[in-house]
């Protein structure tokens, strides 16, 4: 008999916080459940710490593999996975001991393909909620699916571009309940971050919401994603960003192409781009950059003057931007150079102070 849910768990080197991932998965509430940890080729004491785990509860199933990137190792998980849900966690987070069991019922009591949670961002000294401004629960359906969720995930629209820090907070994997069949059925899988750099959640879930028929947002924090961990995928500086990010956007459209979706996902995306010329240029001014301030600056310039940006800027209403984020894209629209390097200095050093 299949499990109800199957939590997909990629691993690389990271002992430090492993056992704390693995035990709020095994003290579930709900306990018919397979954890299937991929070790994607970790050389520390992963591999040992899992070993120890999977002889004391055969729910943990281990697949031990050479490093290919957590992409793959995700993928591997959902081909090995036998549960009518799919769940993802990553390895230095963890969860609410509750949350798969209300994210399983909801899924069963609303008939949903997908069940989202909302979550907080752990800092070590404290805790911040991911605010989403909406009720307890929320059940689309039918076509406000793709209208209204995933639209949302592929860009903002109108309103929603005044808050560029929720760009992606509704692509992540780590925060939903997939049904198994809704992933399998339409060969859904994660792109290797070697292609297109980052994102490859909101990808994905552009790719499974586009089939889902019901989708229900349930604004709870079960899941805790931590922010301390240096060596997480989301730290540092990476110098061909810029490429895989237009690779990114190419991905993007083909499938909003091909899926001959109306004008509003295309605007959504292009305010994605603009919204991204943030991401761009604080991965550009990384302390970990060891260029000087000039070939910063003109490394800002290059990405501004890129054609799929500029014409992504031109398309930009900044009426919704309150004064200082106007000021910010104001000055990334016109490619003023050094005022976008200082504001994003200034963003840089607040958001280390108020996170």
């Amino acid at each position: 008999m299949n499990p109800k849910v199957s939590i997909v768990v990629p691993i690389f080197n990271i002992e430090n916080y492993l056992r704390r991932c693995l035990d709020s998965l095994l003290m579930q509430t709900l306990k018919d459940i397979e954890i299937i940890a991929v070790n994607d080729g970790s050389t520390d004491g992963s591999g040992a710490i899992l070993a120890e785990y999977a002889s004391k509860d055969a729910r943990l199933v281990v697949i031990d593999k050479q490093n290919g990137g957590v992409s793959a190792a995700r993928n591997d998980g959902i081909l090995a996975s036998r549960g009518d849900y799919i769940g993802f966690v990553d390895p230095d987070d963890w969860i609410d001991l509750d949350m798969y069991t209300s994210l399983y019922e909801t899924a069963v009591q609303e008939k949903a393909d997908i069940v989202m949670c909302s979550y907080l961002r752990e800092f070590g000294t404290h805790s911040k909620l991911k605010e989403y401004q909406l009720p307890e629960k929320v059940c689309f359906r039918n076509e406000d699916v793709q209208t209204m969720v995933m639209r949302r995930i592929v860009g903002p629209l109108n309103e929603e571009i005044a808050n560029p820090e929720m760009l992606d907070a509704w692509g992540t994997v780590w925060s939903k309940l997939y049904r198994s069949d809704l992933i399998k059925d339409n060969q859904i899988q994660f792109i290797d971050l070697s292609i297109i750099g980052t994102n490859e959640d909101s990808l994905f879930n552009i790719h499974a919401v586009y089939y889902a028929h019901s989708f229900v947002f349930l604004n709870k924090p079960y899941y805790h994603y931590w922010r301390v961990n240096g060596t997480s995928l989301t730290s540092g500086y990476n110098p061909d960003l810029q490429n895989k990010f237009l690779k990114l956007y190419e991905q993007i459209e083909t499938f909003l192409q091909e899926k001959k979706l109306d004008s509003d996902f295309f605007t959504a995306l292009n305010n994605r781009i603009c919204l991204n010329a943030l991401g761009l240029g604080l991965n550009t001014i990384s302390l970990n950059n060891k260029a000087s301030i000039w070939q910063k600056m003109s490394k800002l310039r290059f990405i501004l003057n890129d054609k799929r940006i500029k014409d992504s800027f031109q398309h930009l209403e900044m009426k919704h931007f309150s004064t200082i984020w106007r000021v910010f894209f104001f000055s990334a629209k016109f490619r003023l150079v050094p005022a976008f390097y200082f504001m994003l200095v200034a963003i840089d050093n607040l958001r280390k102070m108020v996170r």
